[in-house]
């Protein structure tokens, strides 16, 4: 792991202050009709904070972007999240980080 922060890896740092109720994780695909989040990122790994319960996960983004084409329902869509609901994404369960 030290070779993320030593290595010249590129980070992001993601917070969620619900997933300790939900169970998931909220992964931004699209905000105000324009691609972001995942979609746009140019970072190798994201650290994802669970607030509530001072924990964090890093996950490489590349895993990420597989386990966002593994939970995304076709049927249902995407999901509206983030700051005042202006953007859409995947819910990715917690547990699936761990794997």
């Amino acid at each position: 792991m030290k070779d993320v922060f030593t290595g010249g890896y590129k980070v992001e740092v993601k917070c969620d202050r619900i997933a300790h109720k939900t169970g998931n994780i909220f992964i931004e695909v699209y905000s105000r009709g324009k691609k972001s989040g995942i979609s746009t990122t140019q970072a190798d790994y994201w650290i994802y904070v669970i607030q509530e319960r001072e924990v964090m996960f890093l996950v490489p983004v590349e895993h990420l972007k597989e386990l966002c084409k593994k939970f995304h329902d076709p049927d249902r869509g995407f999901v509206k999240g983030g700051d005042n609901n202006t953007s859409l994404g995947v819910l990715i369960p917690v547990v699936a980080l761990t794997k």
